[in-house]
């Protein structure tokens, strides 16, 4: 296969918070991908306030990391002079490249902050090679492929574009039904409009069939007698394909997910990166460390997994039919933000654990350390048998040394013991 090793791709990793993106970059992102307060598509995610953006852009670029903000919505008339005033303030903050989809955004941007690069998000439907060669002349330095590309047909792109130009594929996280995310079903169903940025994933629900005439009754939709989620796909996963994918020529490789929690993140980005780094040693390392890879992974929630379209048309084995709900091995329970005199690590808490429980240090070098929790300490220093408030600042006393950005999380209950 010819595989390009001279050049390592991009990792490049969504971030839905300040939090999330210094967890990105601690774990191994190359570049991570943002969203502001608006005309982004993934309006129900926390987003950056221009603050936090600010913050978040001057933390990534101190450990060389690359920011792309996102500014993908299909824009309406209404939009256009917001836009502008809001292309103002990023070219003052100076993230490394927009990602746009509309081309009065595209102009807009182009316009106000010319420096800044422009990529061609995934939602313009970016499926063959004149549409690279189209972007490239408007000025365009990296387009987003389209997901219902396979592996040869990216190969093909890549040999008839500039070599300068860049392809920026999904390599994981949750496929959408719709042709590259054009979609209409929530906006047909709840009013919002999931290329404004508000799906509400009516590709999740559960379905039955209603008789014109029988108005309330009833009949389940069944597929191979499994049930009726009939639209809800896996989730993408290409931890076994790194060689395919580096043969394909693609120069960034996507994670999926602006809208999940820091133990995703750091649980994606740290194998990924692993795994792209052992690939470049040697494919047999690789090999080797794949089912490290493999089990890293499913610690991460996820719908089961499929390749998607790299090797082909989908079938009806990359649907879910039963269920939508998520596989959720691990409880995230904070990240270490430091560590004081009496060696206690300090973080805001997630979810509830006890003194006396065993939980996770997850390490950004790979090490999984099982640590007891001996003792906790609210802020006034009193001692706590247990953390029951949600973002609460607390002290953990652990048997193991903590240092800053482990991430603590803790087994499943549900899955313990399996």
């Amino acid at each position: 296969m010819d595989y390009n090793k001279t050049k390592k791709p991009e990792l490049l990793v969504p971030a839905s918070s300040l939090e999330v993106l210094r967890t990105a970059v601690i774990f191994g992102a190359d570049a991570v991908y943002i969203g502001g307060e608006a005309f982004g598509l993934r309006a129900k995610a926390k987003n950056f306030s221009r603050k936090e953006m600010e913050e978040g852009i001057a933390f990534a670029h101190a450990h060389d990391v690359k920011v792309y903000v996102t500014a993908n919505i299909l824009a309406h008339n209404d939009d256009l002079e917001g836009a502008k005033s809001y292309f103002a303030e990023l070219r003052e903050m100076k993230p490394d490249a927009l990602i746009i989809s509309d081309p009065g955004m595209f102009l807009i941007a182009k316009e106000v902050c010319p420096e800044i690069e422009i990529h061609i998000s995934t939602q313009a439907n970016n499926t063959n090679y004149m549409t690279y060669q189209f972007w490239w002349q408007q000025g365009a330095r990296r387009v987003v492929s389209a997901r219902e590309l396979s592996l040869a047909e990216i190969r093909q792109i890549r040999d008839k574009i500039p070599e300068e130009m860049e392809i920026e594929s999904f390599i994981h996280g949750a496929m959408c039904i719709s042709y590259s995310g054009r979609c209409l079903l929530s906006n047909y169903f709840t009013g919002r409009d999931a290329n404004q940025g508000a799906c509400t994933h009516p590709c999740r629900w559960k379905y039955a069939v209603v008789e014109e005439t029988r108005p309330n009754e009833y009949f389940p939709v069944y597929e191979n007698e499994r049930g009726t989620y009939i639209f809800n796909s896996k989730d993408l996963c290409m931890i076994e394909y790194i060689p395919e994918i580096v043969g394909a020529g693609i120069d960034s490789l996507k994670i999926e997910g602006r809208m999940k929690t820091a133990l995703y993140v750091a649980c994606v980005a740290r194998t990924y990166r692993k795994a792209i780094d052992d690939f470049f040693v040697s494919e047999e390392i690789y090999r080797k460390n794949m089912e490290w890879y493999k089990t890293e992974i499913a610690k991460c929630t996820y719908r089961q997994f499929t390749t998607g379209f790299y090797f082909g048309k989908p079938d009806e084995n990359t649907q879910i039919y039963d269920s939508n709900t998520y596989v959720n091995e691990y409880v995230y329970l904070g990240i270490v933000e430091s560590v004081d005199a009496r060696g206690c690590a300090k973080f805001e808490q997630k979810n509830k654990f006890c003194v006396g429980d065993t939980i996770e240090l997850m390490k950004p070098d790979g090490r999984n350390i099982r640590t007891t929790v001996l003792a906790m300490y609210n802020e006034e220093g009193e001692s706590v048998e247990s953390c029951p408030h949600s973002r609460q600042i607390l002290y953990a006393a652990l048997s193991d040394k903590p240092e800053p950005y482990d991430l603590m999380r803790v087994e499943n209950a549900r899955n313990a013991g399996k």
